[in-house]
């Protein structure tokens, strides 16, 4: 995310994307840490993440804007623009509840929402899409990696916490749009930023060319169909399809817990003849069930 709007890849300034990593990373250390019994080094890390956790919400929370900013290093200031980065901190499930309002500028035109995509930043802001193009410009074209993160972001969020501002609608709109992001001219193609009006590639060339940063198969796997990964071994799906959307689906062959799990959706029962509604497979033996589209969990 080189050349933004709050600052360019030369600066020194905190951003709510690699704290946000950070906190990810201590607490995985803290898990590891845990599974090893070393209780001194579960203390260290689970600080750490917990001193991450209150410098974001305190110093990277723009109570004007009502969003997670990048602070600029000169000037100790915030940057006073929203960045899609300011949602990242939901891929590590970090802020408190109250954040979530941040989540009311996704689906707003005058924001983030954008006729392909995404956008990297506000497209109401004065310096939107005005460094120029095609040398790494984050400043408000669509990049489908940035998507990818906010879409995890997003299922968190819908997954664990109560909030009102987006729903799974609104997930499936912008799966839809990072789906046929990852095409040109009809074919599937993976590319590095695109104009956020038409789709256009920006950079066409051996540079953009197969960038494969993304994350597709886990939108569609943790995200869509909703298997919620989980140190027990309880299986949890939640699929964030919305209701009237699809009348099958069947997600076959994830090696889970050292099991193979079936996931399918049939609401009438005639597509797959395993039964009417949502229904979970471990290894062929049915371990969870429902007539409708909602968070079902079972033993595996």
């Amino acid at each position: 995310m080189e050349e933004t709007i709050s600052g360019g890849r030369r600066e020194k300034n905190p951003r709510p994307s690699i704290n946000g990593y950070m906190y990810g990373n201590a607490n995985a250390l803290a898990a590891i840490a845990k599974l090893s019994g070393d209780q001194e080094a579960v203390g260290l890390f689970t600080r750490k993440a917990d001193s991450i956790k209150l410098d974001v919400q305190q110093k990277l929370w723009n109570t004007r804007s009502h969003f997670f900013e990048v602070r600029k290093e000169k000037g100790d200031t915030l940057a006073n623009v929203m960045e899609e980065i300011g949602f990242i901190p939901w891929y590590f499930n970090l802020p408190d509840s109250k954040y979530s309002e941040a989540w009311k500028h996704l689906m707003n035109p005058k924001h983030f929402n954008a006729p392909v995509g995404i956008t990297t930043a506000d497209r109401s802001h004065p310096g939107f899409r005005t460094h120029g193009c095609c040398k790494c410009e984050w400043d408000g074209a669509v990049w489908p990696f940035a998507s990818s993160q906010t879409l995890t972001a997003m299922a968190n969020l819908l997954n664990n916490y109560q909030q009102k501002y987006v729903n799974k609608s609104d997930y499936f709109i912008q799966l839809s749009k990072y789906v046929t992001s990852q095409h040109k001219e009809g074919k599937p193609y993976i590319g590095e930023y695109m104009d956020e009006k038409t789709g256009m590639w920006l950079t066409d060339d051996e540079r953009g060319r197969y960038y494969n940063h993304s994350t597709f198969n886990d939108l569609v796997i943790s995200g869509l169909v909703g298997l919620r990964p989980r140190a027990d071994n309880i299986i949890e799906v939640n699929p964030l399809l919305p209701a009237k959307t699809w009348d099958w689906f069947c997600l076959d062959n994830v090696l889970y817990h050292g099991k193979i799990i079936t996931i399918i959706w049939d609401k009438t029962g005639k597509k797959y003849k395993k039964g009417k509604g949502l229904s979970v497979w471990s290894d062929g033996e049915k371990v969870a069930s429902s007539k409708k589209l909602k968070k079902i969990t079972g033993n595996l």
